[in-house]
């Protein structure tokens, strides 16, 4: 063997070797929503189990999924939403869990555990929850809001702030109206884009995370949010309050899940189930305001002022009729429709 081919066998070696590792540690690389950690976190999981995670972000459940759709980089943890996890199971791009390498997966909270998206936790353990609701200013407007249909209110004319996209927009209608968010209804789906045609004179804009500084800054009065971004936009302007309308709200999960591929899955079982430790999680959950933890110990760990929060932690019985997101892609091109005839009329 010539010393040409030593050489490139030598360096193929060292490639090897080297892949998936820094300066000999294991690599873990993590693929969450940005801001969405404690950092410090990643600092202490490293120490205790010598193991450096490699932090990536995204600023979209779309974003996230093309990326690894199409193999763009290497992950072993992401953090999609429920209808992207339900969507990810059926094309199959997910490994299962083992939970029994997951001992703090006992502590989730019970009715957290097995949503409609993942029945079994197979595929998927909670990160973090939270609803959508009605945001408003106390200020401006004086009248009881309670309904989906207060933001459909031609009394509001200029100041109501829609969500920027098709899924959240359209269930609120459908809500408002007395349908399920998941409805694939044509004739509900047709009132529902009726509705929001007939909202559209008086909406001030449609906006996504610009949204809170409009209805922060007062330029808007009503609006559709999440509740995290509901606490921190109240610490901003206490005039603002969030409700969770009678008709109910949405409820959302984002979770940690493994993809089909990963290069590490034992050291991804390890960060899932350092994250659900209640010390952990309360952390996160402190410096991540607003995002409610699934971690019931960690929320007793809590301050008094996030802990006691409705907006973070609301009452069981405001989540009565609340719903979850659903992924059906046969409707998809409905609900594309439905937004170019809302977004493109005068």
């Amino acid at each position: 063997m010539n010393k040409k081919l030593l050489g490139i066998l030598a360096l193929c070696l060292i490639l090897l070797t080297g892949c998936g590792s820094d300066d000999g540690k294991e690599i873990l690389n993590v693929y969450n929503w940005g801001d969405y950690i404690d950092e410090s976190l990643l600092g202490k999981f490293e120490e205790e189990t010598g193991i450096k995670v490699v932090y990536d972000t995204f600023s979209s459940n779309e974003d996230m999924y093309i990326k690894v759709k199409q193999g763009i980089d290497s992950y072993d943890i992401l953090v999609p939403s429920d209808y992207m996890i339900e969507r990810m199971i059926q094309e199959d791009m997910l490994e299962e869990i083992d939970l029994t390498k997951v001992p703090n997966f006992e502590k989730v909270n019970a009715s957290l555990k097995n949503p409609a998206f993942d029945p079994e936790n197979k595929y998927s353990v909670p990160y973090f929850w939270g609803t959508g609701g009605i945001i408003y200013n106390s200020n401006e407007i004086t009248d009881p809001i309670d309904s989906w249909m207060d933001l459909f209110n031609e009394k509001y004319d200029g100041k109501i702030v829609m969500y920027n996209s098709s899924r959240d927009s359209i269930a609120v209608a459908l809500k408002a109206l007395g349908y399920s968010m998941n409805s694939t209804d044509l004739g509900q789906l047709e009132e529902a884009k009726n509705l929001l045609l007939k909202q559209k004179p008086h909406v001030l804009a449609y906006q996504a995370d610009e949204g809170r500084d409009t209805l922060v800054s007062g330029d808007g009065h009503i609006g559709f949010m999440y509740s995290g971004d509901a606490l921190m936009m109240i610490e901003q302007n206490s005039d603002l309050k969030y409700v969770l309308p009678k008709e109910g709200p949405n409820i959302w999960y984002d979770a940690m899940v493994i993809p089909k591929g990963c290069q590490n899955y034992e050291a991804a079982l390890k960060f899932i189930d350092f994250m659900c430790r209640p010390e952990n999680a309360a952390l996160n959950a402190e410096y991540s305001v607003g995002f409610s933890s699934p971690i019931d110990e960690a929320v007793d760990l809590l301050p008094d002022e996030i802990k006691n929060s409705k907006v973070a932690y609301p009452d069981e019985a405001d989540l009565a009729n609340g719903e979850i997101y659903k992924n059906d892609s046969s409707i998809l091109s409905t609900y594309d429709k439905i937004w170019t005839e809302v977004t493109n009329a005068n």
